[in-house]
Protein backbone atom coordinates (compact mmCIF):
# COMPACT_ATOMS: atom_id res chain seq x y z
CA UNK A 1 0.00 0.00 0.00
CA UNK A 2 1.45 3.44 -0.89
CA UNK A 3 2.83 5.47 1.97
CA UNK A 4 0.59 8.23 3.35
CA UNK A 5 3.34 10.18 5.11
CA UNK A 6 4.14 13.69 3.73
CA UNK A 7 6.93 13.91 1.20
CA UNK A 8 10.09 15.74 2.28
CA UNK A 9 10.29 19.31 1.01
CA UNK A 10 9.32 22.94 1.48
CA UNK A 11 5.62 23.92 1.35
CA UNK A 12 2.53 21.91 2.21
CA UNK A 13 -0.11 21.46 -0.48
CA UNK A 14 -2.57 20.44 2.23
CA UNK A 15 -2.02 23.87 3.81
CA UNK A 16 -2.42 25.69 0.46
CA UNK A 17 -5.41 23.66 -0.74
CA UNK A 18 -7.29 22.27 2.28
CA UNK A 19 -10.31 21.33 0.12
CA UNK A 20 -8.24 19.36 -2.42
CA UNK A 21 -8.40 15.59 -2.81
CA UNK A 22 -5.15 13.79 -1.95
CA UNK A 23 -4.33 10.36 -3.35
CA UNK A 24 -1.45 8.12 -2.22
CA UNK A 25 -0.45 10.72 0.39
CA UNK A 26 -2.03 12.63 3.29
CA UNK A 27 -0.05 15.69 2.26
CA UNK A 28 2.54 16.65 -0.34
CA UNK A 29 5.54 18.77 0.57
CA UNK A 30 6.93 20.73 -2.38
CA UNK A 31 10.29 22.42 -2.94
CA UNK A 32 10.24 22.73 -6.75
CA UNK A 33 7.49 22.83 -9.35
CA UNK A 34 7.25 22.47 -13.13
CA UNK A 35 4.42 22.40 -15.67
CA UNK A 36 6.43 21.45 -18.78
CA UNK A 37 7.17 17.75 -18.86
CA UNK A 38 10.35 18.16 -20.91
CA UNK A 39 11.79 20.36 -18.14
CA UNK A 40 10.84 18.18 -15.19
CA UNK A 41 13.76 17.39 -12.89
CA UNK A 42 14.02 14.76 -10.16
CA UNK A 43 12.13 15.92 -7.08
CA UNK A 44 9.73 18.27 -8.90
CA UNK A 45 6.01 18.57 -8.40
CA UNK A 46 4.52 18.22 -11.88
CA UNK A 47 1.49 20.43 -12.56
CA UNK A 48 -0.87 19.08 -15.22
CA UNK A 49 -2.40 22.12 -16.89
CA UNK A 50 -4.93 22.32 -19.69
CA UNK A 51 -5.88 25.03 -22.17
CA UNK A 52 -7.23 25.25 -25.70
CA UNK A 53 -4.03 23.91 -27.28
CA UNK A 54 -2.75 21.18 -24.93
CA UNK A 55 -3.60 18.97 -21.98
CA UNK A 56 -0.76 18.30 -19.56
CA UNK A 57 -2.69 15.49 -17.88
CA UNK A 58 -1.52 13.21 -20.69
CA UNK A 59 2.10 13.89 -19.68
CA UNK A 60 1.89 12.63 -16.09
CA UNK A 61 3.41 9.24 -16.90
CA UNK A 62 6.33 10.91 -18.71
CA UNK A 63 6.80 13.25 -15.74
CA UNK A 64 7.07 10.20 -13.48
CA UNK A 65 9.81 8.77 -15.73
CA UNK A 66 11.72 12.07 -15.53
CA UNK A 67 11.71 12.04 -11.74
CA UNK A 68 8.61 13.93 -10.64
CA UNK A 69 7.64 13.00 -7.09
CA UNK A 70 4.00 14.15 -7.18
CA UNK A 71 1.31 15.50 -9.50
CA UNK A 72 -1.04 18.47 -9.12
CA UNK A 73 -3.99 17.94 -11.46
CA UNK A 74 -7.67 18.56 -12.12
CA UNK A 75 -8.60 14.88 -12.28
CA UNK A 76 -7.37 11.57 -10.88
CA UNK A 77 -4.65 10.11 -13.10
CA UNK A 78 -3.58 6.46 -13.53
CA UNK A 79 -0.06 6.96 -12.15
CA UNK A 80 1.50 5.66 -8.94
CA UNK A 81 2.61 9.11 -7.80
CA UNK A 82 1.02 11.02 -4.90
CA UNK A 83 -1.60 13.33 -6.38
CA UNK A 84 -3.32 16.54 -5.32
CA UNK A 85 -6.54 17.03 -7.28
CA UNK A 86 -7.90 20.60 -7.45
CA UNK A 87 -10.67 22.30 -9.46
CA UNK A 88 -8.27 24.60 -11.36
CA UNK A 89 -4.64 23.58 -11.84
CA UNK A 90 -3.77 26.88 -13.56
CA UNK A 91 -4.77 28.84 -10.46
CA UNK A 92 -3.10 26.29 -8.20
CA UNK A 93 0.13 26.57 -10.20
CA UNK A 94 0.23 30.32 -9.63
CA UNK A 95 -0.45 29.85 -5.92
CA UNK A 96 2.32 27.25 -5.53
CA UNK A 97 4.85 29.42 -7.39
CA UNK A 98 4.10 32.44 -5.21
CA UNK A 99 4.30 30.36 -2.04
CA UNK A 100 7.66 28.83 -3.04
CA UNK A 101 8.94 32.38 -3.66
CA UNK A 102 7.95 33.41 -0.13
CA UNK A 103 4.73 35.25 -1.06
CA UNK A 104 6.59 38.40 -2.18
CA UNK A 105 3.42 40.43 -2.83
CA UNK A 106 2.85 40.45 0.92
CA UNK A 107 6.29 41.95 1.50
CA UNK A 108 5.91 44.89 -0.94
CA UNK A 109 3.22 47.34 -1.94
CA UNK A 110 2.02 45.59 -5.09
CA UNK A 111 0.15 47.39 -7.88
CA UNK A 112 -1.61 45.62 -10.74
CA UNK A 113 -2.37 47.30 -14.08
CA UNK A 114 -4.95 45.85 -16.47
CA UNK A 115 -7.05 47.13 -19.36
CA UNK A 116 -7.37 47.04 -23.14
CA UNK A 117 -4.75 49.70 -23.89
CA UNK A 118 -1.93 51.53 -22.15
CA UNK A 119 -0.96 48.91 -19.58
CA UNK A 120 2.78 49.10 -20.29
CA UNK A 121 3.18 52.87 -20.31
CA UNK A 122 0.94 53.28 -17.26
CA UNK A 123 3.01 50.69 -15.38
CA UNK A 124 6.25 52.49 -16.26
CA UNK A 125 4.81 55.88 -15.32
CA UNK A 126 3.72 54.47 -11.95
CA UNK A 127 7.21 53.12 -11.36
CA UNK A 128 8.73 56.50 -12.29
CA UNK A 129 6.40 58.33 -9.89
CA UNK A 130 7.19 55.98 -7.01
CA UNK A 131 10.92 56.24 -7.68
CA UNK A 132 10.67 60.04 -7.66
CA UNK A 133 9.22 59.68 -4.17
CA UNK A 134 12.18 57.61 -3.01
CA UNK A 135 10.32 54.29 -3.17
CA UNK A 136 12.55 51.47 -4.46
CA UNK A 137 10.37 49.90 -7.15
CA UNK A 138 10.53 46.87 -9.41
CA UNK A 139 8.19 46.07 -12.27
CA UNK A 140 7.26 43.54 -14.93
CA UNK A 141 5.90 44.75 -18.29
CA UNK A 142 5.88 43.58 -21.89
CA UNK A 143 8.64 46.11 -22.58
CA UNK A 144 11.02 45.54 -19.68
CA UNK A 145 11.34 43.82 -16.31
CA UNK A 146 13.51 44.99 -13.43
CA UNK A 147 14.15 44.20 -9.78
CA UNK A 148 15.19 47.88 -9.42
CA UNK A 149 18.83 46.93 -10.06
CA UNK A 150 19.01 44.91 -13.28
CA UNK A 151 16.67 45.62 -16.22
CA UNK A 152 16.01 42.81 -18.69
CA UNK A 153 13.89 42.39 -21.79
CA UNK A 154 11.01 39.94 -21.22
CA UNK A 155 11.18 36.60 -23.02
CA UNK A 156 7.39 36.40 -23.37
CA UNK A 157 4.46 38.79 -23.56
CA UNK A 158 3.26 37.63 -20.14
CA UNK A 159 5.63 35.92 -17.70
CA UNK A 160 4.63 32.40 -16.72
CA UNK A 161 3.89 31.88 -13.00
CA UNK A 162 7.43 30.62 -12.16
CA UNK A 163 9.10 33.56 -13.94
CA UNK A 164 6.74 36.10 -12.37
CA UNK A 165 7.28 34.66 -8.90
CA UNK A 166 11.04 34.66 -9.48
CA UNK A 167 11.01 38.32 -10.54
CA UNK A 168 8.99 39.27 -7.50
CA UNK A 169 11.35 37.34 -5.23
CA UNK A 170 14.26 39.18 -6.85
CA UNK A 171 12.51 42.46 -6.10
CA UNK A 172 12.19 41.68 -2.40
CA UNK A 173 15.81 40.48 -2.29
CA UNK A 174 16.88 43.79 -3.87
CA UNK A 175 15.04 45.72 -1.17
CA UNK A 176 12.07 46.84 -3.24
CA UNK A 177 9.28 48.51 -1.34
CA UNK A 178 6.88 48.37 -4.28
CA UNK A 179 6.19 46.20 -7.33
CA UNK A 180 4.21 47.19 -10.43
CA UNK A 181 2.82 44.29 -12.47
CA UNK A 182 1.34 44.59 -15.94
CA UNK A 183 -1.51 42.07 -15.95
CA UNK A 184 -2.23 40.69 -19.41
CA UNK A 185 -5.50 39.07 -20.45
CA UNK A 186 -3.90 35.64 -20.85
CA UNK A 187 -2.60 35.54 -17.27
CA UNK A 188 -5.93 36.77 -15.94
CA UNK A 189 -7.96 34.37 -18.09
CA UNK A 190 -5.92 31.40 -16.85
CA UNK A 191 -5.99 32.68 -13.25
CA UNK A 192 -2.19 32.48 -13.14
CA UNK A 193 -1.99 35.47 -10.78
CA UNK A 194 -3.53 33.45 -7.95
CA UNK A 195 -1.40 33.92 -4.86
CA UNK A 196 -0.64 37.58 -5.58
CA UNK A 197 -2.26 40.19 -3.35
CA UNK A 198 -2.58 43.69 -4.82
CA UNK A 199 -2.63 46.80 -2.68
CA UNK A 200 -3.95 48.81 -5.62
CA UNK A 201 -5.33 48.00 -9.06
CA UNK A 202 -5.51 50.26 -12.12
CA UNK A 203 -7.97 49.64 -14.94
CA UNK A 204 -6.72 51.74 -17.86
CA UNK A 205 -9.78 51.31 -20.10
CA UNK A 206 -12.09 48.75 -21.70
CA UNK A 207 -12.42 48.58 -25.48
CA UNK A 208 -14.51 46.49 -27.84
CA UNK A 209 -11.68 45.91 -30.30
CA UNK A 210 -9.46 42.90 -29.63
CA UNK A 211 -6.79 41.04 -31.51
CA UNK A 212 -6.37 38.20 -29.02
CA UNK A 213 -9.32 36.07 -30.02
CA UNK A 214 -11.53 37.01 -27.07
CA UNK A 215 -14.98 35.51 -27.73
CA UNK A 216 -16.86 38.65 -26.75
CA UNK A 217 -16.48 42.07 -25.21
CA UNK A 218 -18.43 40.93 -22.15
CA UNK A 219 -16.15 37.93 -21.68
CA UNK A 220 -13.02 40.03 -22.13
CA UNK A 221 -14.29 42.58 -19.62
CA UNK A 222 -14.96 39.81 -17.11
CA UNK A 223 -11.41 38.53 -17.58
CA UNK A 224 -9.82 41.93 -16.98
CA UNK A 225 -11.93 42.49 -13.86
CA UNK A 226 -10.46 39.36 -12.30
CA UNK A 227 -7.59 41.55 -11.17
CA UNK A 228 -9.92 42.99 -8.53
CA UNK A 229 -10.29 39.49 -7.05
CA UNK A 230 -6.63 39.73 -6.01
CA UNK A 231 -7.02 42.97 -4.06
CA UNK A 232 -6.17 43.07 -0.38
CA UNK A 233 -9.16 43.81 1.89
CA UNK A 234 -8.08 47.47 2.09
CA UNK A 235 -6.89 47.62 -1.53
CA UNK A 236 -7.86 50.54 -3.78
CA UNK A 237 -9.02 50.75 -7.39
CA UNK A 238 -8.16 53.44 -9.96
CA UNK A 239 -10.77 53.89 -12.71
CA UNK A 240 -10.58 55.98 -15.90
CA UNK A 241 -13.78 58.04 -15.70
CA UNK A 242 -13.29 59.24 -19.30
CA UNK A 243 -13.97 55.67 -20.47
CA UNK A 244 -17.74 54.98 -20.32
CA UNK A 245 -17.28 51.19 -20.14
CA UNK A 246 -15.02 51.56 -17.10
CA UNK A 247 -17.28 54.13 -15.47
CA UNK A 248 -20.24 51.74 -15.62
CA UNK A 249 -18.37 49.39 -13.30
CA UNK A 250 -18.32 51.84 -10.39
CA UNK A 251 -21.52 50.62 -8.67
CA UNK A 252 -20.24 47.03 -8.64
CA UNK A 253 -16.76 47.70 -7.23
CA UNK A 254 -16.60 46.85 -3.53
CA UNK A 255 -13.24 48.48 -2.81
CA UNK A 256 -12.46 52.20 -2.40
CA UNK A 257 -12.15 53.88 -5.82
CA UNK A 258 -10.21 56.87 -7.12
CA UNK A 259 -11.50 58.18 -10.45
CA UNK A 260 -9.33 60.07 -12.93
CA UNK A 261 -10.31 62.03 -16.02
CA UNK A 262 -9.63 65.06 -18.17
CA UNK A 263 -13.00 65.18 -19.95
CA UNK A 264 -15.42 64.48 -17.10
CA UNK A 265 -15.60 65.20 -13.39
CA UNK A 266 -13.28 62.96 -11.36
CA UNK A 267 -11.27 62.81 -8.15
CA UNK A 268 -8.06 63.61 -10.03
CA UNK A 269 -8.22 65.73 -13.17
CA UNK A 270 -5.98 67.33 -15.78
CA UNK A 271 -6.35 70.25 -18.14
CA UNK A 272 -4.35 70.62 -21.35
CA UNK A 273 -2.48 73.93 -21.30
CA UNK A 274 -0.29 73.61 -24.40
CA UNK A 275 0.70 71.03 -26.99
CA UNK A 276 3.16 70.94 -29.87
CA UNK A 277 4.86 68.17 -31.79
CA UNK A 278 7.64 67.77 -29.22
CA UNK A 279 5.82 68.15 -25.88
CA UNK A 280 2.65 69.05 -24.05
CA UNK A 281 1.88 70.76 -20.73
CA UNK A 282 -1.03 69.82 -18.50
CA UNK A 283 -2.33 71.11 -15.19
CA UNK A 284 -2.70 68.16 -12.81
CA UNK A 285 -5.25 68.73 -10.03
CA UNK A 286 -6.31 66.77 -6.95
CA UNK A 287 -8.63 68.46 -4.49
CA UNK A 288 -7.50 72.06 -4.04
CA UNK A 289 -3.93 71.36 -5.18
CA UNK A 290 -2.63 71.73 -8.74
CA UNK A 291 0.74 71.43 -10.45
CA UNK A 292 1.88 71.85 -14.08
CA UNK A 293 3.39 68.79 -15.76
CA UNK A 294 5.39 68.97 -19.00
CA UNK A 295 5.61 65.66 -20.86
CA UNK A 296 7.65 64.79 -23.93
CA UNK A 297 5.04 62.21 -24.94
CA UNK A 298 2.00 63.92 -26.44
CA UNK A 299 -1.67 63.09 -26.80
CA UNK A 300 -4.87 62.83 -24.78
CA UNK A 301 -4.21 59.15 -24.15
CA UNK A 302 -0.94 60.01 -22.44
CA UNK A 303 -2.80 62.47 -20.22
CA UNK A 304 -4.98 59.56 -19.07
CA UNK A 305 -1.92 57.45 -18.35
CA UNK A 306 -0.35 60.27 -16.35
CA UNK A 307 -3.54 60.65 -14.32
CA UNK A 308 -3.62 56.95 -13.49
CA UNK A 309 0.01 57.02 -12.37
CA UNK A 310 -0.68 60.16 -10.34
CA UNK A 311 -3.51 58.37 -8.55
CA UNK A 312 -1.14 55.63 -7.42
CA UNK A 313 1.33 58.29 -6.29
CA UNK A 314 -1.37 59.90 -4.14
CA UNK A 315 -2.35 56.51 -2.71
CA UNK A 316 1.33 56.06 -1.80
CA UNK A 317 1.26 59.37 0.06
CA UNK A 318 3.31 61.44 -2.40
CA UNK A 319 2.64 65.13 -3.03
CA UNK A 320 1.80 66.55 -6.47
CA UNK A 321 5.22 68.19 -7.14
CA UNK A 322 6.93 64.83 -6.54
CA UNK A 323 4.42 63.08 -8.78
CA UNK A 324 5.01 65.68 -11.50
CA UNK A 325 8.78 65.07 -11.37
CA UNK A 326 8.24 61.37 -11.86
CA UNK A 327 5.90 61.84 -14.81
CA UNK A 328 8.31 64.24 -16.51
CA UNK A 329 11.20 61.77 -16.25
CA UNK A 330 9.55 59.43 -18.77
CA UNK A 331 10.75 61.09 -21.97
CA UNK A 332 9.87 58.42 -24.54
CA UNK A 333 8.85 54.81 -24.92
CA UNK A 334 9.35 52.56 -27.95
CA UNK A 335 6.24 52.52 -30.12
CA UNK A 336 4.20 54.95 -28.01
CA UNK A 337 4.01 58.00 -30.28
CA UNK A 338 7.78 57.77 -30.20
CA UNK A 339 9.36 60.83 -31.81
CA UNK A 340 12.28 60.11 -34.17
CA UNK A 341 14.79 62.94 -34.58
CA UNK A 342 17.51 62.66 -37.24
CA UNK A 343 17.86 66.32 -38.16
CA UNK A 344 15.00 66.17 -40.67
CA UNK A 345 12.75 69.15 -41.37
CA UNK A 346 9.55 67.24 -40.58
CA UNK A 347 8.26 65.20 -37.64
CA UNK A 348 8.40 61.40 -37.56
CA UNK A 349 6.53 59.32 -35.00
CA UNK A 350 6.38 55.57 -34.42
CA UNK A 351 3.28 54.15 -32.76
CA UNK A 352 2.33 50.50 -32.40
CA UNK A 353 -1.33 51.21 -33.15
CA UNK A 354 -2.62 47.69 -33.82
CA UNK A 355 -6.34 48.46 -33.71
CA UNK A 356 -8.50 50.98 -35.59
CA UNK A 357 -9.23 52.81 -32.34
CA UNK A 358 -5.57 53.23 -31.44
CA UNK A 359 -4.64 54.26 -34.98
CA UNK A 360 -7.42 56.88 -34.98
CA UNK A 361 -6.25 58.29 -31.64
CA UNK A 362 -2.63 58.52 -32.82
CA UNK A 363 -3.55 60.23 -36.11
CA UNK A 364 -5.95 62.61 -34.36
CA UNK A 365 -3.20 63.64 -31.94
CA UNK A 366 -0.74 64.29 -34.75
CA UNK A 367 -3.34 66.21 -36.76
CA UNK A 368 -3.70 68.60 -33.81
CA UNK A 369 0.01 69.52 -33.88
CA UNK A 370 0.71 69.77 -37.62
CA UNK A 371 -0.31 72.19 -40.35
CA UNK A 372 1.06 70.01 -43.14
CA UNK A 373 0.26 66.64 -44.64
CA UNK A 374 0.28 63.39 -42.68
CA UNK A 375 1.79 60.27 -44.25
CA UNK A 376 0.61 57.08 -42.54
CA UNK A 377 2.73 53.95 -43.07
CA UNK A 378 1.05 50.89 -41.60
CA UNK A 379 0.66 47.15 -41.99
CA UNK A 380 -0.94 44.20 -40.22
CA UNK A 381 0.43 40.98 -38.78
CA UNK A 382 -0.75 37.64 -40.08
CA UNK A 383 -2.67 37.06 -36.84
CA UNK A 384 -4.71 40.25 -37.30
CA UNK A 385 -8.38 39.25 -37.79
CA UNK A 386 -9.77 39.79 -41.28
CA UNK A 387 -12.53 42.00 -39.85
CA UNK A 388 -9.98 44.47 -38.42
CA UNK A 389 -7.99 45.03 -41.62
CA UNK A 390 -10.50 47.10 -43.63
CA UNK A 391 -11.24 49.16 -40.51
CA UNK A 392 -7.57 50.11 -40.25
CA UNK A 393 -7.65 51.18 -43.88
CA UNK A 394 -10.79 53.23 -43.35
CA UNK A 395 -9.21 55.08 -40.41
CA UNK A 396 -6.02 55.81 -42.36
CA UNK A 397 -8.03 56.97 -45.39
CA UNK A 398 -10.01 59.46 -43.31
CA UNK A 399 -7.28 60.75 -40.99
CA UNK A 400 -4.14 60.79 -43.17
CA UNK A 401 -3.35 62.56 -46.43
CA UNK A 402 -1.30 59.67 -47.80
CA UNK A 403 -1.48 56.00 -46.74
CA UNK A 404 1.28 53.50 -47.46
CA UNK A 405 0.33 49.90 -46.71
CA UNK A 406 3.18 47.48 -46.01
CA UNK A 407 3.48 43.72 -45.63
CA UNK A 408 4.30 44.00 -41.95
CA UNK A 409 4.67 40.41 -40.77
CA UNK A 410 2.98 38.01 -43.21
CA UNK A 411 4.31 34.79 -41.63
CA UNK A 412 2.53 32.06 -43.62
CA UNK A 413 0.31 34.44 -45.55
CA UNK A 414 1.13 35.32 -49.13
CA UNK A 415 1.67 39.11 -49.29
CA UNK A 416 -0.85 40.79 -51.56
Amino acid sequence: MPSTRPLAGGISLRHLFPQATFVHAADIQVHAVCDQVERVRPGDLFVAREDESFDGHWDADQALKRGAVAVLSERLLPVSLPQCVVPDSNAAFGRVCQSLAGDPSRQMATIGVSGSNGKTITSLLIAAVLKAGGVRTGYTTTLQNTDSLNPESPVAESPAPPELADWMARMTAAGCEAAVLECGSRSLARRELTGIEFDAAVLTDLRREHLNGSPSFRCDRRIKLRMFEHLAPDGMVVINADDPHSQRLLPSIKHPVLTVGHRVQADITAKLLDRCASEQTILLSAGSDSVPVRTAIIGDVHISHCLQAAAIGLIAGLDLPTIARGLERVRSLPGRLERIECGQSFSVFVDEAQTPDRLAVALHTLRSVTQGRIFCVYGVDANCPESIRPLLGRVAERAANVSIITSNNPRFEKPR
